[in-house]
């Protein structure tokens, strides 16, 4: 959109200046941008989407305050509990603190008008943007609505960055259904998909303009939308729907692809460790957040500062985690905890909590990912307990800013109402950062 609207811009500049002089300038050369390859078939043919920008270095600092900024889908406490469970659990040398600011039914200009009150008094350092569905109105796309939201998007950034935090600007998602609550839609689904595509876009071009990250939520979630029937056709009675029963707000396995955007734009590499044993010269080692307690004849014990992230459900159901990572590449890109085994002749039986898996000798000398290789393994309940803390923090989170700081008690004395919340807030915190123990785990090689 923009680039149309730089070209008329250009065109009435340069007429504008024959006017004054005979002499004009010529008009600049705006060369056509990249677009992203898509995959055949009818769903496609009417999207174009710009090709997004690739994730940088590192953004995190170690102890960063990251706010997850959003409307209905981040206040669903899904893909940011995720994101803190990842955090806190896989990169607990980073000791982020976060907060999470979903809101129900707001666009960009909503939180806007509460960002300082409710999210910049906190001091942020980082925070991540999920707008763009209430965004698009429910509605086919139109011009004036697209500048609408550069321009709230943009003054968002800003205000952000005045305020010295780094931002991620993340895309809406996709719609699977209209949205029947919405009485003033109107279009067709395919016409949704196009306005929320067209967001996206704008999106990435106020990140390239502010320059801040991007999180493409649409593209991965698009795709994986139109390919899920194929691969999980579900039962008959319960259809798989990634971006949920009502077709705006996505269960588990959605909000998978949503913290996997989010998380690879904030620039982790994944690299959760290596575990590398000898058998030859019968010694084991391990790096990244791991110590090797005891070696010999095959079996070592290790303990672990470091998780890996765990998500042992099924592949099958829209309402599991482990479902929306077989869409994107989580585990190879984000969840990599390796075991090399050197000195196998032939094939090697590797065991690890109570799962056992084969593996040749070329297999374990260059790097298996235990991470993916064994989805039930001796992380899974230690994991949990995280994610069960960082859901009760953020459950809380919705609660002091949508009922506290916008009801009474901050209507009647804000600061009252800070200094009282923060104190019921502060053993939840505390929870969180408790519930990350050493693990201690044995693996054998037979």
């Amino acid at each position: 959109m923009r680039f149309c609207i730089l070209i008329l811009l250009a065109i009435a500049s340069a007429g504008a200046s024959a006017a004054q002089d005979s002499t004009t300038l010529p008009l600049p050369v705006l060369g056509p941008y990249d677009y992203e390859t898509k995959p055949e078939g009818k769903a496609f043919e009417k999207l174009n989407p710009r090709k997004a920008p690739e994730a940088g270095e590192l953004m995190l600092r170690k102890g960063d305050r990251l706010a997850i900024v959003g409307d209905s889908i981040t206040e669903q406490r899904m893909y940011s509990r995720l994101i803190e469970t990842y955090l806190t659990a896989c990169t607990p040398e980073l000791e982020i603190a976060v907060r999470q600011y979903g809101w129900s039914g707001e666009k960009t200009d909503g939180f806007l008008r509460r960002m300082d009150n409710d999210c910049l008094r906190f001091a942020p350092t980082i925070a991540t943007l999920s707008y763009g569905m209430n965004d698009a109105r429910y509605r086919p796309f139109d011009v004036t609505n697209g500048q609408w939201y550069d321009d709230h998007y943009t003054a968002i950034v800003r205000k952000f960055k005045n305020a010295g935090a780094k931002v991620v600007i993340g895309s809406p998602g996709c719609s699977g259904k209209l949205a029947t609550w919405v009485r003033s839609r109107s279009g067709t689904l395919e016409e949704h998909n196009q306005h929320l595509c067209a967001l996206r876009d704008i999106a990435i071009e106020v990140a390239q303009r502010e320059g801040v990250a991007f999180a493409d939520v649409f593209w991965p979630m698009y795709q994986a939308r139109v390919k899920a029937p194929g691969l999980y056709p579900g039962d008959g009675s319960k259809p798989y729907e990634l971006v949920g029963r009502d077709g705006i707000h996505p269960d588990w396995a959605g909000h998978a692809i949503m913290a996997y955007a989010y998380l690879s734009a904030l620039g982790l590499d994944g690299n959760l460790g290596t575990i590398t044993i000898d058998l030859e010269s019968n010694q084991a080692s391990a790096q990244g957040g791991h110590q090797v307690e005891s070696f010999n004849a095959g079996k070592v014990t290790v303990t672990s500062e470091r998780y890996c992230f765990c998500a042992p459900g099924p592949v099958d159901r829209d309402d599991s985690v482990r479902s929306g990572m077989t869409f994107v590449p989580f585990d190879q890109q984000l969840n990599r905890l390796t075991l090399k085994v050197l000195g196998v002749k032939g094939i090697a039986t590797v065991t690890w909590g109570n799962v056992s898996k084969t593996y040749s000798s070329a297999q374990l000398r260059d790097g298996i990912n235990l991470a993916a290789e064994f989805t039930l393994n001796p992380f899974c309940e230690p994991f949990a307990e995280v994610s069960e803390a960082v859901a009760a923090k953020q459950e809380f989170e919705t609660k002091q800013i949508k009922k506290i700081f916008h009801g009474r008690p901050g209507r009647e004395n804000m600061d009252l109402a800070v200094e009282q919340t923060e104190r019921e807030r502060a053993p939840l915190a505390k929870a969180v950062r408790d519930s990350v123990r050493p693990v201690r785990h044995i693996i054998r090689i037979e």
